[in-house]
């Protein structure tokens, strides 16, 4: 990546077309290869969702489509940074905050999708008589909104106070990432606070939700087999939190491994920035789709066929 702590010269790009080596170009080949693999394979699963009525109008399924639609842009977004930042082209700040927000929004999100599916599990198993007065479709679409704007506060903010203490900061072109948009120590802290209270708050919530549906489940009046499948699934939405966190491993990984000698740090960067950024990512909507009874058969037929045999009914 580059040197964001100065302005590029016309040898920092010099240099970085001398070290465009057939590795280099390999490992970037397989990061963008992995990002359009599953950037393909949310867009089948989203298009797998619209096929059938009844996966359209349930609140699961509709939260599952936030959620693949959410990944998606944050894949999208992702790989445009990182070409941006391996070519070493820089852009207006303008236009390098509006992908530094849409980038962090959809990060934020994730786990924020992953709290409202919990509660929805929990409504469903705790309370089955008014969940179909709690969950509709229009609630559940209503939802999307304020998860969004939930989502934005962080990155929004540093947008507002630079461009209301600094307009012209924007004008000036440099490498695009996150950091270019923090000029005051306060800001880096604040986002700090603010994603260890939204992990912490998603993780208690999910504890909350699973404790729930195991208390019932274990009463005498419950649906045995439908409370033990929102426990799975309350787990599962717990390990792709978990997979969320996983990217605050990278900086503190970057820093770690800057301390070993270059040739070794050239080797584990690229290593962590992929399994440790790019991965979770990928694999968080694949895993919950494919557990899906419903879904697995229609979205298998989908990807392999790309849904021109695939005639699904109504229903």
């Amino acid at each position: 990546m580059a040197n964001t702590s100065r302005p590029l010269t016309v040898t920092d790009v010099q240099a970085f077309w001398v070290a465009m080596t057939d590795e280099r170009i390999f490992r970037m080949s397989l990061i963008i290869f992995t990002h359009v693999l599953f950037i393909y394979i949310n867009v089948v699963m989203m298009v797998t969702l619209r096929s059938k009525a009844t996966f359209c109008n349930t609140a699961r399924y509709i939260l599952f489509g936030h959620m693949l639609l959410n990944d998606t842009l944050h894949l999208s977004v992702g790989l445009v940074l990182y070409l941006l930042n391996s070519l070493y082209i820089t852009l207006a700040r303008a236009a390098c905050s509006f992908l530094v927000l849409l980038s962090a929004t959809t990060f934020t999100i994730a786990p924020l999708n992953l709290a409202v599916m919990s509660l929805e599990r929990y409504v469903a198993v705790c309370f089955p008589l008014h969940h179909c007065q709690l969950a509709t479709p229009a609630r559940t679409r209503l939802a999307i909104p304020f998860i969004w704007a939930a989502g934005c506060v962080n990155v929004l903010t540093d947008v507002w106070v630079l461009l209301l203490a600094k307009p012209p900061f924007y004008l000036a072109h440099t490498i695009c990432t996150h950091e270019q948009l923090m000029v005051a120590r306060w800001q880096g802290l604040k986002a700090l606070i603010l994603n260890i209270l939204l992990f912490v708050s998603v993780a208690l919530l999910l504890l909350y939700t699973y404790i729930a549906i195991l208390i019932e489940a274990r009463s005498a009046s419950s649906n045995k087999a439908s409370a033990h499948k929102a426990m799975k699934t309350v787990l599962l939405h717990a390990f792709q939190l978990g997979l969320s966190l996983m990217s605050f491993l990278y900086v503190f990984l970057e820093s770690l491994f800057s301390q070993l000698p270059f040739e070794i740090y050239k080797e584990l960067r690229i290593a962590n920035f992929f399994v440790v950024v790019v991965l979770p990512r990928c694999l968080s909507s694949l895993v919950y789709g494919l557990r899906d009874e419903a879904f697995k058969p229609l979205f298998k037929r989908h990807f392999l066929f790309c849904g021109s045999w695939v005639k699904v009914g109504p229903s």
